[in-house]
């Protein structure tokens, strides 16, 4: 059923409120009227409406003064301004102030409407943009409860307000897009463009163009002029990702830019000035990178005011089951299925296995659970089988019924091993050699075992 928008008529003119109410009720809009300014705020205070007529000349309080009154109120309807003959100067201030149109008397029912279903497909698109930021911001939300995604959120808390510039470290997958975003969607910034580029994703002769942009004709395939990322995010935030990975020509123009916010386009003389806060991020270690002659140090520096960790998964398993019910409510309403859940070994499996793709591989594969599995209970036979065998409780630990989840005995004894021989590979912190002593195994021996569970030497 459609929206019945509600209209606040303010007229000192008993039949213009009559008349003009009328007509809007047979259109279907829900319609209060009251004759004075003062009568308008105190109806406002108690109730909220979508659109406010408000003529100009009022006794008492007029209508500019109710109008500067209304916008300055939290959440401001839109208002339409009904002037009288003479006072067209007096109307362009009033949309000066705010208001969304004015109509002239002797009303024309035609335009009243007209101006009015005007206002009321702006406040229509303003809450579609509402609802849309929302989404947005919604996949962009840093999920779990663990210590160190509370302490990321108080960092982002601490950071978003300033225009410091970041440097957010972490493996692929781990989230650091996300806290790109937090820091900008919390910032004074939110509002202005974000604009991503991934600098291992563009050929070392385009990002160039990329980044500062170019003009017609200045290389092969320049057709027309074309802006650069740093223009597209000119007050708002430019998110490097992947900074690591770009060669050294282009960092020295990239820090050239951001100590001078400004650049030149490629084959232009001329220069342009830029308000860029500039957030970075990188799986490498760049102190080891500078050591290698990859990575300029005084860009590392520039880049580096604010640095930011964000955990790999397995350092905070506990948040795994809230992610886990997180996509399953996502992807479920995203495909229109039946809300799905995970039985307990299935969860517990998740949460022992190693996620070296970390939170971007947990959900592509709640994605894959969601499409593929036709009841709504996920059991852990349903799991891929490297996540089953990987995912194996420990040695010491409680299995919570996995043995159920195994089609062979077979299986799950590989599955027990393979949990057991990686648990004493990170105890002896991935020497092979001292690891085969502590199982009692002659270091051949232990290699031959762990390529036949599908352990990698690296692992």
């Amino acid at each position: 059923m459609p929206r019945k928008y509600s209209v606040l008529i303010v007229d000192d003119e008993a039949g213009i409120r009559q008349s003009l109410g009328d007509v809007l009720e047979d259109e279907g809009y829900a319609v209060h009227a009251v004759a004075r300014g003062e009568e308008c705020l105190e109806t406002l205070g108690r109730k909220q409406f979508d659109v406010v007529m408000l003529d100009i000349w009022l006794p008492g309080m007029d209508g500019l003064q109710t109008l500067e009154q209304v916008q300055a109120m939290e959440h401001p309807p839109s208002v339409i301004m009904i002037t009288g003959h003479g006072t067209i100067e007096a109307a362009v201030r009033a949309t000066k102030l705010g208001a969304f149109d004015f109509i002239e008397k002797p009303l024309s029912i035609d335009k009243t409407l007209l101006t009015l279903q005007h206002a009321v497909e702006e406040i229509h698109m303003a809450a579609e943009n509402r609802q849309l930021q929302e989404e947005v911001r919604g996949h962009h939300r840093i999920i779990g409860d663990s210590v160190p995604m509370k302490a990321l959120r108080q960092q982002i808390a601490l950071a978003a307000p300033t225009s410091g510039r970041v440097l957010i470290y972490g493996e692929s997958g781990s989230g650091k897009e996300l806290v790109a975003h937090a820091l900008h969607d919390s910032g004074p910034r939110a509002g202005n463009p974000f604009v991503e580029v991934n600098c291992a994703a563009i050929p070392e002769e385009l990002i160039e163009s990329e980044l500062f942009g170019h003009v017609k004709g200045s290389f092969t395939g320049a057709l027309e002029d074309k802006a650069g990322k740093f223009d597209e995010a000119d007050t708002g935030t430019l998110f490097l990702d992947e900074i690591g990975d770009m060669s050294l020509r282009t960092q020295s123009k990239v820090l050239r830019v951001i100590e001078e916010q400004r650049f030149t386009a490629v084959g232009s003389n001329n220069s342009t000035s830029v308000d860029v806060r500039v957030i970075a991020a990188t799986n490498k270690n760049l102190e080891e990178e500078i050591r290698k002659g990859n990575f300029r140090e005084d860009l590392f520096y520039r880049l580096n005011v604010i640095p930011f960790y964000v955990p790999a998964l397995r350092e905070h398993r506990e948040d795994i089951p809230v992610l886990t019910n997180y996509f399953l409510g996502e992807f479920s309403q995203t495909y229109g299925r039946r809300n799905k859940h995970l039985s307990d070994p299935a969860m517990e499996t998740l949460a022992h296995y190693r996620w070296p793709g970390n939170v971007r591989e947990l959900r592509n594969l709640v994605e894959r659970l969601v499409i593929m599995i036709p009841g709504v209970r996920v059991e852990l036979r349903h799991l891929p089988p490297n996540v089953r065998c990987d995912g194996a409780a420990p040695a010491g630990e409680s299995s919570g019924g996995h043995g159920a989840g195994f089609s062979t005995l077979q299986e799950a004894r590989a599955a027990y091993e393979r949990g057991y021989i990686l648990r004493k590979l990170e105890e002896n912190r991935g020497n092979v050699s001292r690891t085969a002593e502590a199982l009692g195994l002659e270091r051949s021996h232990l290699y031959r075992k762990m390529r036949s569970l599908g352990i990698a030497s690296g692992e």
